[in-house]
């Protein structure tokens, strides 16, 4: 049996951990107005240049880090996770980690 005492400070840490409500909202209207005003590159042109360079590889997914600019795009290959960073404003592929 767990004891409350014990189990409270383990809640207070995932809690803390946990995004507040409605923070991933806030992160996608900026990089939707990032993109309006054209201080990115549309997710969709990001993708249309790094995703065929992929071979082999499974698209999972992306983040972009405001306000660098930067995407990450994740990709799945052979049970190993690929991330490439590429430039938001140009479209250059700035480098890439894993295999």
């Amino acid at each position: 049996m767990v004891r409350l005492p014990l189990l409270l400070p383990l809640l207070a840490v995932l809690a803390a951990a946990a995004p507040l409500p409605g923070d991933q909202d806030r992160e996608s209207v900026q990089a939707w107005r990032a993109t309006r005003q054209g201080r990115v590159l549309p997710l969709k042109e990001i993708e249309r240049r790094v995703v065929p360079m992929m071979k082999g590889a499974q698209y999972i997914g992306f983040d972009l880090e405001l306000p660098s600019g930067v995407y990450t795009l994740k990709f799945l290959k052979n049970g190993n996770v690929i991330w490439v960073d590429v430039d938001g404003r140009s479209g250059k592929i700035l480098g890439q980690t894993g295999r």
